[in-house]
């Protein structure tokens, strides 16, 4: 059984991508050893629309890429993920179908922030994610993957180092590869765990905070940031 961290990103920003693919390599070896400090034994890299390679000690880096589609967010994890992808461009269902293609697992990513990617009753995804940033939505996350018959991972959306494993997955497979997680995740032999310590609580609350005065029109209510249309509708 192995624990990793299926959402995370090596900076801090979004866009700029000179400046990030400079920083990116430091952000990974942090974030790596980060995730293996909080006993965790991957995370998947999942930068929005690029995807860099990187092997940094400490934790398994699993390829990944985070897909912002036209009507929401969905994770690719997996050997071979794209390397680049339009913001905006790709629909939920070219996402998933260039994630199979490419032998990777295509994830419904903070369904209930921004997204209305889970009202397309025919798209193909492999699993439906519990997002660390507000995991307080897992009743209604768990609703969506029962009705649909899909598993939950756990992903914390970390930006900062220090917010990597706050919510991981536990992955039953005989060893730990871009291939044996995505053969778990469409096994359903995984489980979505959410640590709930003083720090990851205070990081919660911040992320709130954040978002509430950056999103206002958005927030319906403390118990569930973030609810309302994706970007770009």
């Amino acid at each position: 059984m192995f624990a990793v961290d299926l959402h995370a990103h090596t900076r801090a920003f979004h866009g700029h991508r000179t400046l990030g693919d400079l920083f990116d390599p430091l952000g990974v070896r942090l974030l790596a050893w980060e995730t293996a400090r909080r006993g965790l034994d991957g995370v998947a890299t999942t930068n929005h629309d690029y995807y860099t390679p990187f092997s940094p000690s400490g934790a398994t880096v699993i390829p990944g890429v985070e897909v912002s589609t036209t009507r929401g967010h969905v994770l690719v994890v997996g050997p071979d993920p794209p390397r680049e992808t339009a913001p905006g461009e790709l629909t939920p269902a070219e996402t998933v179908g260039l994630a199979h293609d490419r032998g990777c697992a295509a994830i419904v990513a903070h369904p209930f922030r921004n997204s209305t990617v889970t009202e397309l009753d025919d798209l193909a995804v492999d699993a439906v994610e519990i997002n660390g940033k507000h995991p307080q939505t897992r009743p209604l996350v768990a609703e969506i993957a029962e009705k649909r018959g899909l598993p939950l991972v756990g992903g914390s959306d970390a930006h900062y180092p220090i917010e990597a494993g706050r919510a991981y997955t536990l992955i039953d497979a005989p060893e730990l590869t871009p291939e044996s997680v995505v053969a778990a995740i469409r096994d359903g032999r995984v489980e979505a765990r959410v640590r709930n310590g003083i720090t990851d609580r205070l990081l919660r609350r911040l992320y709130r905070e954040i978002h509430r005065r950056k999103h206002p029109d958005s927030v319906l209510g403390s118990s569930s940031p973030g609810i309302g249309e994706p970007p770009e509708e």
